[in-house]
């Protein structure tokens, strides 16, 4: 059964219609016999909103007619009943004229968005659905409506040293986030076939972000503030995940239903702070990693999610509310339950990528 939704759903489709015949019943029963010519003459320009331009033209026809008709039966004749048509008729094309422009509008808007969230994506590819013995699935919501990609970001690859994987917040918004976006990704795809720590790689990310945040000082896409970064590895056999903390909301791990934050021990600094890390040389930390365990990293999107009173969303419990399930599923179920937690409010540009590992 439909709801009250439906039913709200039909009036702009309804309100031609209702218009011709409520200018029609104005025009034949009212005291004067022009009465109706306002709802007559707004019918083709009200079914623009729904109809298409063909649609709409033929309403302006027959809000005509049924004006010349209206005119007729009342005994309107002449001058009378050619002026009563005409003031129509030209106000019909006014809302055609109207109709025109904003269709052509939505076609360039459409091809703009269209060429956008795909150099976007050039940027951020979405990564394989598997590799090795992992099941893969990310999310992404941008907080800029119309924008496929904001200031998060996540790569995954497979590489001589096993599987890596990337995801990093950068800090600011805009062309200048996504900038800095293209720049880590970039960087991450290049050095991870080459590094051979995690730790090297992170020294790589940071040089690279450096270099370019030098380069393009004083220019309109500057690239400003620091990236955080959360950097994992995984054997080819996928018995461990060893995870290289920058200053990110820490990864999640499933194992048979238990839900545990791995918090980093030492904390880091973000990369390309311009710092020196308080601990000396960042630490690498390394967990077991069984079949059918996942693995979810998280931007603060996730982790700072609030709702209507401001209060954050609870990571850990609400994966631990999902239950085991498939990667997919799991990282849908993840999206929807901060949707839902925030009243589908866009705070933060969202990110998420699942690791499971199979059998």
């Amino acid at each position: 059964m439909g709801g009250p939704a439906d039913g709200l759903g039909r009036v702009p489709h309804l309100a031609p219609p209702l218009l011709l015949l409520g200018g029609a019943a104005a025009n034949m029963f009212s005291p004067k016999p022009y009465y109706g010519l306002p709802l007559l003459a707004c019918t083709s320009m009200v079914a623009g909103m729904s109809y298409s331009f063909r649609s709409s033209a033929l309403f302006a026809l027959a809000a005509g007619a049924v004006t010349a008709g209206a005119a007729w039966y009342t005994g309107r004749e002449g001058a009378a009943l050619v002026s009563d048509v005409i003031a129509v008729l030209v106000v019909s094309l006014v809302g055609l004229w109207v109709k025109w422009l904003v269709d052509q509008q939505g076609r360039n808007l459409a091809v703009a968005l269209t060429v956008a969230e795909a150099a976007q994506r050039a940027v951020l590819p979405a990564p394989p659905t598997g590799i090795g013995p992992l099941t893969v699935a990310d999310r992404y919501v941008a907080a800029q409506v119309g924008a496929a990609i904001g200031g998060d970001l996540y790569a995954l690859q497979e590489t001589p040293f096993g599987i890596r994987a990337l995801i990093g917040d950068v800090r600011g918004k805009g062309l200048p986030a996504v900038s800095a976006v293209s720049v880590a990704v970039g960087a991450f795809r290049e050095a991870a076939e080459h590094t051979p720590t995690l730790h090297d790689l992170a020294g790589r990310l940071d040089r690279a972000l450096d270099r370019e945040g030098e380069r393009r000082r004083g220019t309109e896409d500057d690239i400003e503030g620091f990236v955080t970064a959360l950097l994992v590895q995984i054997p080819p056999s996928g018995e461990t995940v060893t995870v290289l903390n920058r200053g990110h909301p820490p990864p999640y791990l499933l194992h048979d239903g238990i839900v545990t934050c791995l918090e980093p021990t030492h904390p880091e600094l973000p990369l390309s702070t311009g710092l020196e890390s308080p601990n000396g040389a960042p630490v690498e930390e390394t967990f077991p990693f069984a079949p059918d365990d996942s693995l979810v990293l998280v931007t603060d999107g996730v982790t700072e999610a609030r709702n209507a009173e401001g209060e954050f969303f609870d990571v850990q419990r609400g994966l631990g509310r999902i239950g085991p399930c498939r990667a997919d599923e799991l990282a849908d179920a993840l999206v929807k339950a901060v949707t839902e937690w925030t009243g589908g409010q866009r705070q933060d540009d969202l990110a998420v990528l699942v690791l499971t590992r199979g059998e």
